[in-house]
Parts: structure tokens; sequence; C-alpha cells
């Protein structure tokens, strides 16, 4: 205390934390999610695809073009009522993206639940940064009404966060990590149908704010 906190908001995000469906990747196969679908489950709808190539070695070498696109939502793309009745169209897209962050962005992010195949509490947690938690409630998030009840004196500080069964959590911090960092939920079993993202904060001007070179006798993925 006093926490550091950001005042002052660069950028402001809102993703949807969901679970969903996606085509049996066989025809013959018989999958265990609804109507034969496979479970999955994703941010602002997009599942994340996991490269084959190291996201932050394709960043630092400069090789991204067919690795990963730079162009994560920082909203989705349908707005629907969240926590209430689900849309008849649980399919999600999938897809490598990160979201690029200027060094020394200040971020205020509300992470929101949906009720698509039920509402579950999701752990989501951020490498890389501790961020403040400065509000949460239930339904949907009020942008008009919510803010007004931050928290921006004496909020906790965390690396994962709760984002509430029904509801909603607000965070906010200051993306000085330059590289690739993951968010993702930290029941595994959600993040291996694709409930997770990834950031990629950019050099500073500054020497001591670039990224490293990778050690000289790191195998390279």
């Amino acid at each position: 205390f006093p926490a550091n906190v950001p005042k002052k908001v660069d950028k402001q995000l809102f993703f949807t934390v969901s679970l969903g469906t996606n085509p049996c990747d066989h025809k013959n196969q018989t999958c265990q999610g609804p109507n034969g679908t496979k479970f999955s489950a994703s941010v602002n709808n997009i599942s994340f695809t996991l490269p084959t190539t190291a996201l932050l070695q394709a960043h630092f070498f400069g090789q991204s073009n067919g690795i990963y696109k730079p162009d994560f939502p920082i909203n989705p793309f349908h707005w629907f009522n969240y926590t209430g009745n689900p849309p008849n169209n649980t399919m999600v897209s999938n897809g490598t993206k990160l979201l690029v962050l200027p060094f020394n962005t200040s971020v205020e992010l509300i992470l929101q639940d949906t009720s698509i195949l039920g509402a579950e509490s999701h752990p989501l947690h951020l490498h890389g940064f501790n961020f403040f938690v400065v509000g949460q409630g239930f339904g949907n998030y009020d942008p008009q009404k919510d803010p007004k009840n931050f928290n921006l004196v004496d909020p906790i500080e965390r690396n994962t966060v709760g984002v509430p069964s029904g509801g909603w959590v607000a965070i906010r911090f200051l993306a000085d990590n330059p590289g690739v960092w993951f968010m993702h939920c930290h029941l595994e079993v959600h993040t291996s149908w694709g409930l997770k993202m990834a950031w990629l904060v950019l050099d500073g001007k500054l020497p001591n704010q670039k990224l490293l070179p990778p050690p000289e006798d790191l195998p390279k993925c």
C-alpha cells in the first residue's frame, strides 16, 4: 500500500470466457459433446490452436508468418445476453491469434463469463505480470454503471483470478514486460479445449526495455 494500480487506461478490452463446440475431427468418430460435436472452449469465441513453433521464437526472429496472427479481437464479434439464454449456435472459431500491446500500455480487461453450455467459474491465470482486481459482479458487465464502483485505492494484487460463474471480473495491469505471455484457464480440461490466448508486448525504446536474445544453446522449437 498504496497499490500501484493504473489510474489512466490506455486500452480497454472485453473478453468473453466461454465453453462451446467444434465439429468432430473425423466423420466416423463419435464425440462426447452436444449432437455429436466435441467440447471446445474459447476467449472471445476463439479457441486457441497451439503452434508447432514457439510463439516467442517466431516473434523474436521476425518469422510470425504462418505461425500466428497479431489480430486477437479486443471485443466479442457478436454481442448477446452473455448470462441469459445461450445462442443456438455454440460453434467456436479456431486460431493462433495474439493481442499486441506497445510497451508500457496500461490495460483494463473485463472478463465476462457466459452461459453457453452452462455457466462456470474460470480461474484465469496471466503469465508475466501481476494485475489488480478492481471490480467484479454477477450477470452482464454494465460499462455505464459498474466502473463507478471500481476500487482504485487498495485493490488486491494477483496473477490468477476467478471469473465468477455467470458474472464478470475487471483487472488492470501495466504491460511493461516485453515478450509473449499466455493467459489461460487453470482448469486443465478447459485449457486443453482451447480456453487460452496470448499477449505480445513489444519492446520499449531503452536497452533495459527490450526482449533479451535466447541463449545460444537454447533448442529451437
